[in-house]
């Protein structure tokens, strides 16, 4: 399929190039020291990784310790109440060890450290699911394992916070700034600027410097892979439309990785948060412009200064102020279309999925069940498959103690 001049049939091929650029998106704008740390980190990816000790090593471990492949679930009662034929379905990640898609990619980029003879894995977490991911990795290889966490986070996502030190992990308090996401990464970063030579980096989505979203994108392509797979052989057909959430964008690119190449419309939701005033929301694709942070060009939010702007959503996971390249290109194309849904849309979601079918899905995730439900309202028959990127444990005491039982 060739859409906008780029052919999607080589697309992964092209995508990114040498340099890390889907298209004027990506690249590795990093300190010096950093270079030989990043190209080793390419060498090893481009090396090791496409090695068959490797590949079928990663196999076995998705099949024997992660349960993969995750099933899709059709929500029939759900799909009952839209009253119009349109059918929903998830992709159910939160059915992933650790409850979320991001140990996917975790479990391979400490198998690249363990390759490469790493000491320690190194990384930021925002609503704790990449740190618990990381920490569950590290455990399984025996590796030494940093967590920068912001302390708003580790606040409201106490649970994920125990979790991660019963595993081993140290979780190192961020205190600065807005205390959240970002500053996370800019503590994570700096720490892995002096010890880079013992401990490798292990970014929490498709975001950073050339080679870290393309490796996050190939270790999640496996969600749309399976999900793709899986909706044809329930079904006999693709789905109308495919739907996730974005902050970073790992689990959107995962699950969009599969169905690029299909006559299938792609919906990526960002956080609308409290509104669309600067500082009230984290909807960097639909509100903002080309920047450069955390070593990668994109699309961000930025303040008078053309700083990095502060940023809110009611899910610690994507209260970041860009989005990864590769979404920045994808919604330059055209080829995804990036919406948002606000905190009260995304709420009544959460409550909606946790009492029609049994599934509590996490915040994150919320976001991409309330834009369907919206979206199924808008057509007249078909079916929409979500990415229900995580579950909602780690969310529960929040939700009660902010919005009650509804």
């Amino acid at each position: 399929m060739i859409f906008n001049n780029v052919d999607f049939d080589t697309y992964f091929k092209q995508y990114p190039d040498k340099n890390g650029y889907f298209g004027k998106y990506g690249g590795a704008y990093i300190e010096p020291e950093l270079k030989k740390a990043m190209q080793e980190i390419r060498d090893a990816y481009f090396t090791i990784c496409k090695s068959s000790k490797f590949v079928s090593e990663l196999r076995r471990i998705r099949k024997e310790f992660q349960g993969r492949p995750t099933p899709i679930s059709y929500l029939e009662r759900l799909s009952s109440t839209l009253g119009n034929g349109v059918q929903l379905y998830v992709k159910r990640e939160d059915l992933n060890h650790t409850g979320a898609h991001k140990l996917n990619h975790c479990m391979g980029e400490a198998l690249l450290a363990k390759f490469m003879g790493k000491k320690k894995v190194i990384a930021e977490t925002g609503a704790g699911q990449h740190g618990v991911a990381l920490a569950t990795a590290a455990a399984y290889f025996g590796l030494e394992c940093d967590i920068y966490m912001g302390s708003v986070d580790i606040e409201k996502q106490a649970p994920n916070v125990a979790r991660m030190k019963i595993l081993g992990a140290n979780v190192v308090e961020v205190t600065h700034g807005l205390k959240t996401l970002k500053e996370a990464v800019d503590a994570a970063f700096a720490a892995y600027c002096k010890e880079y030579k013992d401990a490798i980096y292990c970014i929490g989505s498709v975001l950073g410097p050339h080679p870290f979203p393309l490796m996050v994108r190939d270790f999640q392509s496996v969600v749309g892979i399976e999900a793709r797979e899986q909706f044809l052989s329930m079904t006999g057909e693709l789905p109308d439309a495919v739907v996730a959430c974005v902050g970073g964008g790992s689990n959107a690119m995962g699950m969009f990785s599969g169905f690029l190449n299909d006559p299938v419309d792609i919906y990526g939701v960002e956080p609308l948060g409290r509104g669309s005033a600067l500082g009230d929301h984290a909807a960097s694709l639909k509100y903002g412009e080309e920047g450069i942070m955390h070593g990668f060009n994109s699309i961000m939010l930025k303040d008078e200064n053309g700083d990095p702007a502060p940023v809110y959503s009611v899910a610690s996971g994507l209260d970041y102020p860009s989005s990864g390249p590769e979404h920045a290109f994808l919604h330059d194309l055209g080829r995804v279309k990036y919406d948002v849904v606000d905190d009260e849309e995304t709420i009544d979601a959460f409550f909606t999925l946790s009492r029609l079918e049994g599934i509590i899905p996490a915040i994150e995730s919320s976001h991409a069940v309330a834009y369907a439900m919206k979206l199924a309202k808008t057509i007249e028959k078909g079916s929409i498959l979500i990415c229900l990127s995580g579950r909602g444990d780690k969310d529960m005491d929040f939700i009660i103690n902010k919005y009650g039982i509804r």
